[in-house]
């Protein structure tokens, strides 16, 4: 069996979705149909914008289908009507129900950022940097009506840079992930494919982030805050506030010398702000005030006023 030959589905929405939408354009996949969440209203403006997924599938003059919530019964039968082989899903945005995971003949196949079972769930990319892993990676799944529970097909891993944030991992393993869905794709068609089941008792959960995720706890040590300043970068955002205004903080650096009391500013000058924390010190690079501009310490500096023995709450 060839790539061409299966009818294929592919689910995606955001801008990680797209390698592997990508990748099985190139291998010559009979894609069908593409599916993707509703446009909706976007900066200040309020615009209505396209998904990513939707927007790379009218570039190659795929169908483009955007039900609201797919398990509705019209929607079900209009997938059906698609007669699809195999569903390809990548962070959709919607739970599959068991009447469209039924529907095609080899079954639906999700690419998770994460090494299953660690890390079901929404955020794994937020979750392991936060968590201070060093290693990571994509699994590919079947899919059946728990989240992230199904059968793992094929691991790829990578490691994860002291200093990488959530957005520079995201990007990386959206690249991985279309290598491993290539290979998956290549195995399915020569039927060698291998299901391993997922062991329950070591999974763990990464649930959606959001605003308030952002908040810092200067009584953690500096390494735990390090690694939440990063894997919450660049959305939501790690943040204090300096005078009852927000402040967010990126590209840190954990020192073990400590500082004094918990949200203390140490020192402040060009190469960055030292703040005290529970345990170490963590020097911060770049700070932004709400409403303005990302900037680096020096030039921060110049324009608010941040000094030794100031609070951060």
């Amino acid at each position: 069996m060839q790539p061409q030959e299966l009818r294929t589905v592919f689910m995606g929405t955001p801008d990680f979705a797209l390698q592997t939408l990508q990748g099985l354009i190139d291998a010559g996949c009979n894609l069908v149909g593409v599916y993707t969440q509703p446009d909706r209203p976007k900066g200040r403006g309020k615009q209505l914008a396209a998904p990513p997924v939707k927007e790379l599938a009218q570039k190659h003059d795929i169908p483009v289908y955007q039900p609201l919530k797919l398990r509705q019964p019209e929607a079900v039968a209009e997938l059906e009507a698609l007669a699809p082989d195999l569903i390809v899903v990548v962070a959709y945005g919607q739970i599959l129900p068991k009447s469209v995971l039924d529907i095609p003949r080899h079954g639906c196949i999700n690419v998770h950022a994460s090494l299953l079972p660690k890390y079901r769930g929404a955020a794994p990319i937020n979750k392991a940097i936060i968590d201070g892993e060093t290693e990571t990676g994509i699994t590919t799944m079947y899919m059946d009506i728990g989240l992230d529970t199904g059968d793992m097909l094929i691991k790829k891993s990578l490691s994860i840079g002291p200093q990488e944030t959530a957005g520079e991992l995201h990007d990386r393993l959206a690249s991985l992930g279309r290598a491993t869905m290539e290979e998956t794709l290549q195995q399915l068609c020569a039927s060698t494919l291998q299901r391993e089941v997922q062991d329950d008792e070591q999974s763990t959960y990464a649930s959606m982030m959001k605003k308030e995720d952002g908040r810092i706890d200067w009584s953690r040590s500096a390494k735990e805050i390090h690694n939440h300043v990063r894997g919450l970068d660049p959305w939501p955002g790690a943040h204090t506030s300096l005078n009852g205004e927000l402040l967010k903080l990126a590209r840190t650096s954990p020192e073990t010398a400590d500082g004094g009391k918990p949200g203390t500013v140490v020192s402040a000058d060009k190469n960055g702000v030292l703040i005290a924390c529970g345990s170490g010190t963590l020097l911060i690079k770049e700070l932004q005030l709400a409403g303005r501009k990302r900037l680096a310490a020096g030039d921060f500096l110049r324009g608010c006023n941040l000094e030794p023995g100031m609070t951060l709450e």
